[in-house]
Parts: C-alpha cells; structure tokens; sequence
C-alpha cells in the first residue's frame, strides 16, 4: 500500500500494477492507474491509511519478482529494526547511484507504510530483495564488500571505493555481526569529533554513498575498478 500522489506517481513511472486505489475525489492520477477509485470521505482514508494526515490518496501495488539488477554496486542491511532508517538507506542508495538492496530477516519490512514514507519514491528505483540470512547471501555477490566500523579501519577518504561495491551495515544497536564482518574485504570508518558518539546508520551510509559517487571515474579506472 502506498500513501499519497508523490508515491503513486513514483511507482507508475516505473510501471509497477496497479491493483486498487482508495481516493477521496477522481482526479487525472487516478485516471492513470487505469484502475476505478474507490472514493471515500475524508475521514475514512484517515482511518484505512496509515498516516495520520493522508494526502487524498491511496493504492494498492502489486509486488513484483524483479529482473536481476545491472551490475552495479549493492547496499546490504543486516539487522537494521528502524523501518525510518531502512527507508532513508534506501533513499540515499537511490539518489547516488546503488542499482540493488538485500534485506535479511531481521530488518524492518522494507515495503511497510514507514519504510515507503521515509524512501519518498526510491523503492522503484532499486531491486530491493530480503533473504533469511545475510552471510548466505554475500557468497554470491560479485564485487568487493566493504563494511563501516566505530574503530580502527581505513578511513573512508583513504580507502579504495574502486569498482563494483556491496556496502554493509548493520543494526543500530548491534552493528554487523562477527560472521558477516568477516567476509568484508575492507574496514571503512567515518572520523568524527572526538567525544561523539557512532553515526545513525543512515547517516553512515548517505555519507558513504556520496563518497563513492564524487570520486572521480578516472581514479577508479586508474585503480583497476570495473
């Protein structure tokens, strides 16, 4: 279910189906769902939708088996419980060029009400998939994996961001777990203020994601990336 005209829009330019949409008035975006509005007052959407001011509108997506993404760089989320911080990681992976996300079990749905609120539309931008473990997963990814650490690690201005990336994090509290920090082939830290505490997570990974996309592409290809 998706909330407002600015989601809607997002999925119908990617071209996702429509199943049913809820409206409290007809309108050219309903029209182009190709589907009949269900219209409601206004007091009913704000009971069916999850917001608590909802913006006139409300459809249900068909969820889809996307196609393998291009290559590309990955992000990959372990334990991150914050639908709020899985939707921002999302939304910054989307605006700096990430092609795809995996999710393990034990992050919050990607797809919840809160989730697709804090994306603003990135959802249909990525090939977003969830596994039931992340270490099983990264068997099969094709690049360098890199994760971030409070200590130690190369800090990320120095560290080789070169060809195809799957940025690791982990949850709030926890961080990565032992088993997937192990098969990271690069320790990233981020250097703060002394007597500061750790990044929120979707700090962490903006910062990161930008710091790929402003490296200059002949830095890459001087460095063997592909």
């Amino acid at each position: 279910m998706v909330e407002g005209p600015h989601l809607l829009e997002a999925a119908l330019a990617r071209g996702w189906k429509i199943v049913d949409v809820i409206a409290t008035e007809a309108s050219s975006l309903t029209a182009r769902t190709g589907r009949p509005p269900v219209l409601v007052s206004e007091p009913v959407l704000r009971f069916i939708a999850d917001s608590k001011t909802p913006q006139g509108i409300a459809a249900e997506l068909e969820l889809r088996q996307s196609a393998a993404p291009a290559a590309g760089d990955t992000v990959l989320l372990e334990g991150i419980q914050d639908a709020g911080n899985v939707g921002s990681i999302l939304r910054s992976a989307a605006a700096f060029g990430i092609r795809a996300a995996v999710l393990d079990a034990a992050c919050a749905d990607a797809w919840s009400a809160k989730a697709l609120r804090a994306g603003a539309g990135a959802h249909f931008l990525l090939h977003v998939s969830q596994v039931p473990r992340l270490a099983d997963a990264l068997a099969t990814f094709k690049g360098r994996l890199l994760c971030t650490v409070p200590r130690g690690g190369v800090a990320l201005k120095e560290a080789d961001l070169s060809g195809t990336l799957g940025w690791v994090f982990g949850s709030e509290g926890q961080g990565i777990s032992p088993e997937v920090q192990k098969k990271a082939s690069l320790q990233v830290r981020i250097p703060t203020r002394a007597g500061t505490e750790s990044l929120n997570v979707a700090a962490a990974a903006a910062i990161c994601f930008y710091e790929k996309s402003s490296r200059p592409a002949v830095e890459s290809a001087a460095r063997g990336g592909s």
